[in-house]
């Protein structure tokens, strides 16, 4: 049996000048910050490996010394694709400078191509970077302007647009496990994340290149379960026993029994977050979230739409996941993010984005750096200073609602929420709303020709997305709209009808979350007076957004009326009322329904005049009585 097991410095010596490696890791889980660590040293001390390139779907790295930044060497790289750059600053300059080549691509993208390389393929298709600055007819994702070599293409199948992105021929694959034994099988059990290691591992090994892994230990050969083992020792060429200081979990935590997902932590309560903007902005997301749903929270601003729903008693209604392979539990934050305790499930990122591609998340809350009267996004690129994209352009293009939330400006804001009322103390000395961004993470203009809901949340206004761009629809108690909102953005937003953002988000007291979106006081909402035969419906502020609470309305309704012996008038208040456009129909149909079999005379009422509008739309077959007031409704039923 070969003798896989090797020092670092060997096993740096296994790299020749310009290989293309790729690594493993997500932020700072599962980093192999031994063998970087070491192919480093070699090159200070050396001159070699140079003229590396280099393959990474997530960032890696901890914005100082750690990860990918080991690499941030002159002349060690000559080119790098990477998912997510904000995390790896030296490797960042290089390309901003000029130093090197660099592109910044999809993480989902890249991750998914492992296996697509894996396979032999020639590379992978995808609609994922569309009219985003990947696309080649916005910059191809080339950072600088030596990066020349297309990265991804632009072609059409079946009469679509599609990407499709080139296959690379990778040479050595640097990944760590938890245990190998003698034969160079690899478990991970103390690790947080299965990540791509396995993908990468095949891509590497059929490509005849070579695959190194750092462990914590070795074991006998042959002993380890073998359904345990998650890369196979017939891909592993050397295996690496690495420093306690270069096998941490993450980069903030040492070890936790928790991120192993091999028990269950203790169920504590998540602390109330202070209210403050970060929280108004939290609140304000939570009530987007979908009841029964799958949700994806990015990192920073939206970690704390998951601490107001444990607050509001949501967390046990919804799936919360993360990119690199989380399924449901408690997502970590900071230089933990990407673990979770309490998971249903983790799976290898690579799979994760499959689902994620496909449609399978309910909801996405996501960061705002960047938005334009265009409805575009930038999270990726602001100056000189590289952010990159990460997994934004994956989750954000394909999640069924998506939900962009930060502070309206930034860089020094200060706001003061008291008696139900925001105020603007400072203003922030960046401004975030443009007349256009400086990279398009996120294209309005396809978002809005695929019907796709967005909303733009800050802690004094909200923002929908229309056909004709970004359209302000709520404010925040106490703010001035002239003063506040437009005269901090560079392009005035669409204004029709205006609304109040709902006063409890702006209480200490807790909202009530938990009821409005259950739909739990729905019984409560239905009334009706047998002796003058009057029907009551009460769907002030009520928000629907899945077909099953339109049955469910409909349901009860008939359930009220079944039991009377002739059909009634009824009184329907529609204030505040919401419904998503996909359900319209729906919401039509079931009314029809009622209407044939229960009801005589209909009056409606709103004191919105776009509800007024829409509730004719969607009436429109059966005529519809809609008034302004419930007076003027119950004087026609009167009158008839």
């Amino acid at each position: 049996m070969k003798q896989k097991v090797v020092s670092a410095a060997d096993a740096a010596a296994l790299i020749r000048d310009g290989d293309t490696i790729t690594t493993s890791g997500f932020v700072g889980i599962g980093v192999p910050d031994e063998l970087l660590a070491a192919v480093e040293a070699r090159f200070l001390d050396t001159g070699h490996p140079r003229n590396l390139s280099l393959v990474f779907a997530a960032g890696q790295g901890d914005g100082k010394e750690r990860g990918l930044n080991r690499l941030g060497h002159e002349g060690l790289l000559q080119s790098v694709v990477g998912g997510h750059w904000g995390l790896i600053p030296k490797v960042a300059k290089l390309a901003t400078d000029s130093k090197i080549k660099g592109w910044n691509l999809p993480q989902g993208c890249i991750s998914q191509l492992y296996r697509d390389i894996a396979a032999g393929k020639p590379g992978m298709l995808s609609k994922v970077g569309l009219e985003t600055f990947v696309d080649p007819r916005l910059g191809g994702g080339a950072i600088n302007d030596i990066s020349t070599k297309p990265q991804v293409e632009l072609t059409d199948i079946g009469g679509e647009e599609v990407l499709f992105y080139p296959a690379q021929k990778l040479t050595v694959a640097l990944l760590r496990g938890t245990t190998a034994d003698e034969a160079g099988n690899i478990t991970m059990e103390r690790e947080a994340l299965l990540i791509d290691n396995l993908a990468q591992a095949m891509a590497v090994k059929n490509a005849g290149g070579v695959v190194i892994v750092q462990v914590e230990r070795i074991a006998q050969a042959r002993t380890l379960p073998s359904r345990d083992v998650h890369i196979p020792g017939i891909l592993v060429d050397a295996v690496v026993v690495a420093q306690p200081k270069h096998h941490v979990q993450t980069y903030r935590t040492e070890y936790s029994h928790a991120f192993t997902n091999r028990i269950r932590s203790p169920q504590g309560e998540i602390p109330p977050m202070p209210l403050d903007a970060r929280k108004v902005i939290a609140r304000r997301c939570a009530f987007e979230l979908p009841v029964n749903g799958v949700v994806n929270l990015g990192i920073g601003m939206p970690e704390g739409v998951a601490s107001v729903a444990a607050e509001e008693g949501l967390l046990e209604h919804l799936t919360l996941t993360a990119e690199p392979g989380v399924i449901g539990g408690q997502p970590a934050s900071g230089l933990d993010f990407g673990a979770a305790i309490n998971t249903d499930a983790v799976i290898p990122q690579n799979n994760q984005f499959d689902f994620y591609d496909g449609g399978g998340l309910d909801m996405a809350c996501l960061g705002l750096a960047q938005a334009d009267r265009f409805g575009n996004v930038n999270v990726s690129r602001f100056g000189p200073r590289l952010a990159g994209a990460g997994g934004f352009i994956n989750i954000s293009q394909n999640a069924r609602r998506v939900v962009f939330a930060g502070t309206f400006t930034a860089s020094g804001l200060d706001v003061a929420i008291q008696d139900g009322a925001l105020s603007v103390l400072k203003e922030g000395a960046v401004r975030k709303f443009l007349e256009e961004v400086e990279q398009i993470t996120f294209s309005g203009a396809r978002a809005a020709r695929l019907g796709q809901p967005v909303l733009y949340v800050t802690e004094r206004g909200v923002f929908e997305l229309g056909p004709e761009g970004l359209k302000l629809v709520e404010i925040a108690p106490g703010v001035d709209l002239e003063r506040d909102i437009i005269a901090q953005m560079a392009a005035a937003p669409i204004i029709d009808e205006l609304r109040e953002m709902d006063p409890r988000i702006f209480h200490e007291d807790e909202m009530g979350l938990r009821t409005d979106l259950l739909h739990l006081d729905l019984p409560d909402r239905i009334a009706v007076d047998a002796d003058i035969g009057r029907l009551y419906l009460n769907f002030e502020k009520m928000r629907v957004r899945q077909l099953d609470e339109v049955d469910r309305v409909g349901k009860l309704v008939a359930e009220v009326c079944a039991p009377l012996s002739e059909k009634v008038d009824v009184i329907v208040n529609y204030d505040g009322f919401q419904i998503d456009e996909m359900l319209e129909n729906d919401w039509a149909r079931m009314v029809a329904d009622l209407e044939a079999n229960y009801y005589r005379t209909v009056s409606r009422y709103s004191g919105s005049a776009f509800m007024r509008m829409k509730l004719h739309e969607v009436f429109s077959d059966a005529r519809p009585h809609i008034f302004e007031t419930s007076e003027q409704a119950r004087v026609f039923l009167e009158s008839g």
